[in-house]
């Protein structure tokens, strides 16, 4: 008898959001009184098609909470019930990363009940901890809420099963393999007086720049098998080598916002072969990590090596930020008004646009 295996599948259907509410000058915000109306509401934002607010309550919601900052998640959309989860958090503003407070869920959220509300308790976090953290700083306080809305599940017709499936691609190790292997190298490079050594076929497949200089008319111009390479620094060319070989760069480089300025180099570098996905890469990785008080370097960055994509999500960090004040006082943009005074034109003009909107 011939056995039929069939499988079906549960997948529950979420939708996912987060809002990050800035709070400017927050020791101005202190004196409200603690009650219950003695609040500051978020813009509405909505997630899975229901709207929501935050609540910042500066001296607590209640007597029994004076020494803490109370916060809370409103669902808006009324005469609704919503299945969500939502996690609140503190940003640190020297390093950009947040941290979880308070967690809920998944649970009902009913409007205009207490269950519409989240967390449950007023006594959010200790005053006295968020003053002596790096969570205030220039008077600013951050809120990153993060919801995730649970709808009803998706579930799969029943199917016959097993598959095999393709194996994925593993060439990228396998050439990665050649730089570790350090076998075959005909061709090495000088950088600041150290030496890297390479295969002449894979640099050229992998920028029309090296393509050139070791097969093509600059050729005599490299002096055969030794380069020197000027103006680098040897851990950026390494980083450089890795990605040519590997198509991805080394996992320290991917990591934290210490190795901004590593990417700041290796955008230049790609800039300077002609490697246009790592200088998306690059791209992509410094937007990430966009801050107040790196934006309008970024931006001077962006335009210097024509980096549209950059340039133009520097300039929208620039327009829906609250805090241009700040951006405004940061020595990258001082050093910009010197060093480009259209860009600044740009930025200031978007700005005044989308206050006007």
């Amino acid at each position: 008898m011939e056995a039929s295996n069939t499988v079906s599948t549960c997948t529950p259907e979420v939708a996912q959001g987060t809002h990050v509410f800035d709070i400017l000058g927050y020791s101005k915000h202190r004196g409200m009184g603690n009650d219950a109306m003695s609040y500051i509401r978020s813009g509405i934002f909505t997630v899975g098609g229901h709207d929501w607010a935050i609540r910042f309550y500066p001296d607590g919601h209640s007597e029994a909470c004076q020494d803490y900052i109370s916060v809370y998640l409103q669902l808006l959309s009324k005469n609704t019930e919503v299945r969500a989860s939502c996690d609140l958090r503190l940003m640190d503003q020297y390093t950009g990363l947040s941290s979880s407070v308070h967690k809920t869920g998944p649970r009902i959220f009913s409007f205009g009940a207490i269950s519409g509300f989240a967390p449950q308790t007023g006594k959010f976090k200790r005053r006295s901890e968020i003053e002596e953290s790096a969570y205030l700083r220039d008077d600013r306080l951050t809120i990153k809420c993060i919801i995730t809305v649970v709808k009803k599940p998706h579930v799969t017709e029943a199917r016959l099963f097993p598959k095999i499936d393709m194996p994925p691609s593993d060439m990228a190790e396998d050439v990665g393999r050649l730089l570790e292997e350090k076998g075959g190298f005909d061709v090495s490079f000088n950088v600041e007086g150290e030496t890297f050594g390479a295969h002449r076929f894979v640099l050229a497949m992998r920028s029309p720049v090296f393509k050139a200089e070791l097969y093509g008319l600059m050729r005599e111009a490299s002096k055969g098998h030794h380069i020197t390479i000027e103006d680098m620094q040897p851990a950026v060319f390494r980083a450089l080598l890795h990605f040519i070989y590997t198509d991805s760069l080394p996992r320290k480089h991917l990591e934290g916002d210490d190795n901004t300025e590593m990417i700041r180099l290796l955008l230049v570098a790609a800039d300077r072969y002609a490697m246009e996905r790592l200088k998306l890469v690059c791209q992509s990785i410094l937007c990430e990590h966009l801050k107040v008080d790196n934006v309008a370097t970024t931006l001077a960055l962006a335009d210097q090596h024509s980096c549209d994509k950059l340039k133009d999500a520097c300039l929208e960090f620039i327009e829906i930020s609250d805090a241009m004040d700040a951006v405004v006082a940061t020595q990258g943009f001082k050093d910009l008004m010197v060093t480009c005074p259209s860009l600044v034109v740009d930025a200031l003009e978007k700005r005044r646009k989308f206050r006007k909107a």
